[in-house]
């Protein structure tokens, strides 16, 4: 529910630098002003980008955006073309016209990569984020939120950046993958701060909040909820605070205090009222029906229930149409009655010709049966095959980065392919070893897909590769498959997210778990990588970085990032780094070393 409204919100965001609200009055004023005689110059084409966001017909809109276009494109006014193209997939997609709002999206995203406008290019592929999370699509929803952070976190364009992070969060959220939304929260908590933007402040409250609640965690809920409902109100934004108080209603219920519930329930249905909110009227209803049902208060409860129904379909408009219906089927049993009188009178002339007709539609009834069960097999056997067919793919994609699996299934083979520029990490588990000496196998197995499986995550959103993992080792790099200039960077701020994923375990470990402490070393160099073997082949990277980034995990201390000289000539000027000195590398001999802070 609140997923849904907070997609929009970050469409608000990130949709257009000017932040034209919609506005029915204002888009009419200066649709006079376009009507006057004026040439086709830059102020017309602003006129007409004013006119399109501020339109509340989507249809409407539509049509401006589509002039602009046109007349951008006379003009060859690439920032205009760009706005009306971006502006024709909003109006598209708030009609519910999704590919036909991917595609403007797809034609911005173009002028964007043609102008090298990071800033336009970014905010584009967080509305094809939108469009691919409204669609549930959410892999593709990841995919293009993670390549809008990218793109942003190299401008200067704070608020577009920090809706994307949003927006990634909140698709974690809806998929359950509550670990991986509070890191993307908590990154955009932060520069929602730093800008202090509230609206954005509020609803990551307000959806921290709900992560917390839904994983049991009341008292950081609760928390969160209420400061984001403090924000809101501040602002006057009352459907939120509406949707907040109901999930407030629901901790407190899972906590056993029915008073409370019942409190922020009534608070919530006070709201909606109040402001005509009708889908949270109709909730919060029903969520006061099963509060007083549960606690025993029977009339209460039959009270909000009669009132939840009221608002959902008029109980009289029910009944009436019930009555309507006997009063159907009154006459039709009437109307049946003279038709068997009809038939007892002709059953002689009747009886063949009934027989007959049954035969045939038997028949015909018996024909389109096997038909139905012939198609229904092929399209069965179909979706087996396709199914099979992405199984594969998929598992292949689980082994190979996609353009590798792409060259394996072209040519059976792949050719190896040397890397000028590659940031290479290593991680390590502190007494691991003795750890797990005590531990049951099926615990340890546990304990080890825990940390590596959001390691995971976390490499997907820096676009870092996984390489493998050896033992309790795990193995990455950035800059590969597809040599980037940012992979250092990207490299570096993957390992914080791993030490402040280690943190939050130790912070509150899971049922069972013991926290466990890690060592990170950091290389940039050249690298060798291709598909080593036949049967259960890898696909892995060799070269004097890869070893030295080994070492740089062994000379690193717990809880620390150490990387090479190398590495900190590329990142020096975006992380605080403290000098170690110079340590001896076995087969290296002296190095220098760096703690980024």
């Amino acid at each position: 529910m609140i997923f849904r409204y907070t997609i929009f919100i970050c469409l608000i965001f990130c949709s257009f630098n000017h932040c034209i609200a919609q506005n029915q009055a204002l888009a009419d004023s200066l649709k006079g002003l376009i009507t006057q005689p004026t040439s086709i110059d830059s102020v017309y084409l602003k006129l007409l980008i004013e006119i399109s966001y501020a339109e509340t017909d989507p249809e409407v809109s539509e049509e401006y955006a589509d002039i602009l276009i046109a007349n951008s494109k006379e003009l060859k006014n690439t920032k205009y073309q760009f706005n009306g193209y971006l502006q024709k997939g909003n109006a598209n997609v708030e009609q519910g016209n999704l590919k036909e709002g991917l595609s403007a999206y797809f034609n911005a995203l173009e002028i964007s990569l043609k102008s090298e406008n990071k800033i336009f290019e970014g905010q584009v592929y967080g509305s094809i984020a939108d469009v691919y999370c409204i669609s549930e699509d959410y892999d593709n929803a990841i995919e293009y939120y993670n390549k809008s952070i990218a793109t942003l976190r190299n401008t200067l364009d704070a608020k577009s950046l920090s809706s994307a992070i949003f927006n990634a969060g909140d698709t974690y959220f809806y998929q359950e993958k509550y670990d991986s939304a509070l890191i993307y929260f908590k990154e955009a908590g932060q520069i929602f701060d730093e800008i202090n933007f509230e609206v954005g402040k509020a609803y990551n409250l307000g959806n921290i909040g709900m992560v917390y609640a839904s994983q049991g965690k009341h008292k950081l809920a609760e928390q969160n909820l209420s400061a984001g409902i403090a924000i809101l109100e501040e602002i006057g934004d009352y459907y939120p605070i509406s949707v907040y108080l109901t999930y407030m209603s629901n901790i407190y219920h899972e906590r056993r205090d029915h008073l409370k519930a019942l409190k922020f329930a009534e608070q919530s249905l006070d709201i909606a009222l109040r402001y005509r909110l009708k889908d949270q009227i109709s909730e919060a209803y029903q969520k006061l029906y099963e509060l007083n049902k549960h606690a025993g208060d029977y009339e209460t409860a039959l009270s909000h229930y009669i009132d939840y129904h009221i608002y959902k379909d008029s109980i009289i408009n029910i009944a009436s149409v019930r009555d309507l219906a006997n009063q159907e089927a009154d006459f039709e049993v009437s109307q049946k009655q003279l038709e068997v009188d009809l038939l007892e009178q002709e059953k002689k002339i009747q009886r063949i010709t009934i027989i007959g007709t049954f035969i045939t539609v038997f028949l015909s009834g018996l024909l389109a049966f096997f038909l139905y069960r012939r198609n229904r097999y092929i399209k069965k056997t179909s979706q087996i095959i396709a199914a099979e067919r992405d199984k594969s793919d998929k598992l292949l994609l689980n082994i190979l980065p996609e353009g590798t699996a792409d060259e394996l299934k072209e040519k059976g083979h792949v050719d190896a392919r040397k890397y000028d520029s590659v940031t290479v990490i290593f991680t390590d588990f502190k007494d691991f070893t003795r750890y797990s000496e005590n531990l049951d196998p099926a615990d340890l197995v546990k304990s080890i897909d825990y940390y590596f499986s959001l390691f995971d995550e976390i490499m997907d959103k820096h676009n870092i590769e996984k390489i493998k993992t050896i033992g309790d080792a795990y193995m990455c790099a950035g800059g590969l498959p597809d040599p980037s200039e940012n992979h250092a960077e990207n490299s570096v701020r993957a390992a914080q997210d791993i030490i402040n994923v280690m943190i939050e375990t130790q912070e509150n470990p899971p049922e069972g778990m013991k926290p466990l402490n890690i060592r990170i070393g950091i290389n940039t160099g050249p690298v060798v990588a291709g598909v080593v073997g036949t049967k259960k082949f890898a696909y892995d990277i060799w070269g004097d970085a890869v070893n030295v980034a080994s070492r740089m995990e062994t000379n690193s201390k717990i809880g620390r990032i150490n990387i090479s000289e190398s590495t900190y000539e590329l990142v020096k000027d975006k992380f605080s780094c403290t000098y170690r000195g110079e340590f001896d590398v076995k087969n290296r001999g002296s190095m220098k070393m760096f703690f980024v802070d």
